[in-house]
C-alpha cells in the first residue's frame, strides 16, 4: 500500500520541497502548484526555461472551479468521455504560482484517476505540478529506472510506490480548449 509514502511527501510538498512520484501517465516532479519558489525548484532541477510551462494535477472536475476562470459548462462530460490520461489547456488560470501559468494566462490541467495521485492531491488539498522526470531535452522515463540520478537526488523525497513497475508507460494526450470552446488535439 502506498500510505507510508503520502505521509512522508506531506512534509515536503507542504514546506516547498520536489517529490519524484509516479504519475497517471510517467514519473514526475512535483510539488505545491501554489507555492512559487518550489516551482521555481522544478525549472532549476530540468534545467528548463520558465516560458515552458508546466501541467498540473487535479483529483476532481469540480475543482477546476478553483483555477480556472470559465471552463466549460459541459467539461465535467467531456473529461469523462477520456479514455486515456489527457491533459486539458485552459483559457484564464486561477490560484496558481505565477510561473506555473503561461505567458498567455492559460494552466494545462489533468483530472487524475490514478488512486495514488488522487490521495496525494486530497490530501495536501493543493493542485500539484507534474513534469516529466528529465533533465529537459532529455528523453521522459519509461520507468522508475529511466530515471538519471540527477532527477533522483536533486529532489526532497522520492516515492518508494510502483518503483518496480516496468508497465510501459506514456506521456498523456493534449488538447486545448479555445476562448469560442472549440477544441484542438495538440498531441494524441
Amino acid at each position: 500500500m502506498f500510505e507510508d509514502d503520502i505521509s512522508a511527501a506531506m512534509p515536503v510538498l507542504r514546506t516547498g520541497g520536489l517529490i519524484l512520484y509516479p504519475t497517471d501517465t510517467i514519473w514526475g516532479i512535483g510539488c505545491d502548484a501554489t507555492d512559487e519558489k518550489a516551482v521555481q525548484k522544478i525549472y532549476t532541477l530540468k534545467k528548463r526555461s520558465e516560458s515552458k510551462s508546466l501541467v498540473v494535477l487535479l483529483a476532481d472536475v469540480k475543482d477546476l472551479l478553483h483555477y480556472v476562470a470559465n471552463p466549460r459548462p459541459d467539461m465535467a462530460d467531456i473529461i469523462a468521455g477520456f479514455t486515456r490520461p489527457t491533459t486539458v489547456i485552459y483559457e484564464g488560470a486561477l490560484g496558481l504560482a505565477p510561473n506555473v501559468i503561461s505567458e498567455d494566462g492559460s494552466i494545462a490541467i489533468r483530472i487524475v484517476k490514478d488512486p495514488f495521485c488522487r490521495h496525494l492531491i486530497k490530501r495536501l488539498r493543493k493542485p500539484l505540478v507534474s513534469t516529466s522526470a528529465n533533465v529537459s531535452g532529455e528523453p521522459s522515463p519509461a520507468s522508475f529506472r529511466d530515471v538519471s540520478a540527477s532527477i533522483r537526488s536533486g529532489v526532497d523525497y522520492v516515492v518508494n510506490y510502483r518503483q518496480n513497475d516496468e508497465t510501459p508507460s506514456a506521456a498523456s494526450r493534449i488538447i486545448r480548449i479555445n476562448k469560442d470552446g472549440s477544441i484542438v488535439i495538440i498531441r494524441d
